[in-house]
């Protein structure tokens, strides 16, 4: 495929958009790419990462490895990815911790966005569609509703949640992000990148990379044979996932760390207007629009030929 400067360029925006999104628990990267119009090209390219590139590289060289692999893609999107998720996770942290009802009411707007638009690509629906968006729901909304565990930093802990996270990261609708919390290994990944810890960023690096690459093979199989029923199941993902990233929570449970700082542990959606403290309701919904806006951008840069 022959692209220009501009067309990378868009690519690496869409990388921001995509490691902002990974960036925050409970929104999935996947769901930026899906919407934008990369998600099965970029499938697509990491199942075909195998033992045949390196045979290329070593009987035609760098020029023809470079193109099997289709590195100029990768190289745009990746960076894109790496530059906003490293960036974004402090400021992520920090919204989430002070303004959580201003950050979810965006991204609340940003997934219902998302479920319309990846909705509408299914081109016949029939009872297996139906089953398979419901089966989609219910597991990501059973997700949403599972209690987060204690931080943990083993090494083989770490390279595990890893390689399950970054399977998470590249499904629409389900968050790499929140599984981390879930799994007590996202504390430790933002603490290993604020600190700069080369080891532990290796240690989960590694297990990435291990997991994305045996599990892109799975989504583009199940691409290529049952297309409608896969775009059904990430379409209930994404729904499911609504409950999530509903602005307005009651904190059932806190944990509370060794240096006494309290963090939610087990929380459940309300209603605005039962919240305890300042709703923020005109100022959530403009930015739930401003979140369905960006998908809407998204959605026609990704249409364009």
């Amino acid at each position: 495929m022959q692209r220009s400067l501009k067309d990378y360029l868009i690519i690496s925006f869409k990388g921001l958009a995509m490691g902002a999104a990974d960036a925050v628990p409970g929104v999935s990267g996947g769901t930026i790419a899906f919407i934008s119009g990369i998600y099965e090209e970029l499938i697509t390219t990491i199942s075909n990462v195998n033992a045949s590139l390196f045979k290329t590289l070593f009987n035609k060289g760098i020029k023809a490895f470079w193109q099997q692999v289709n590195g100029n893609f990768l190289l745009a999107l990746l960076s894109g990815i790496i530059i906003s998720f490293v960036s974004f996770m402090r400021l992520a942290k920090y919204l989430l911790e002070h303004h959580p009802v201003l950050i979810w009411s965006f991204f609340f707007g940003l997934i219902v966005a998302s479920i319309y638009f990846v909705g509408k690509q299914i081109t016949k629906w029939n009872l297996t569609s139906i089953i398979a968006l419901i089966v989609g729901t219910g597991i990501a909304f059973y997700i949403s509703k599972l209690p987060f565990l204690g931080t943990n930093d083993n090494p083989w802990f770490l390279f595990l949640a890893g390689a399950i996270a970054i399977c998470a990261m590249i499904l629409p609708g389900i968050s790499g992000s929140f599984i981390l919390i879930i799994l007590g290994a996202y504390k430790t990944l933002s603490d290993a990148i604020h600190d700069i810890d080369i080891k532990k960023i290796i240690i989960f690096g590694t297990g990435a990379v291990i997991g994305l690459l045996s599990f892109s093979h799975v989504l583009k199989w199940l691409f290529k044979h049952y297309h409608n029923v896969t775009l059904a199941l990430l379409t209930g993902f994404i729904f499911g996932s609504l409950n999530k990233v509903w602005p307005w929570k009651n904190t059932l449970t806190w944990h509370t760390n060794s240096k006494g700082i309290k963090t939610p542990l087990l929380q459940e959606s309300i209603s605005p207007f039962s919240f305890n403290g300042d709703n923020h309701i005109l100022l959530a919904i403009i930015l739930m629009v401003l979140g369905f806006l960006t998908i809407f951008i998204l959605e026609r840069l990704g249409s364009k030929k």
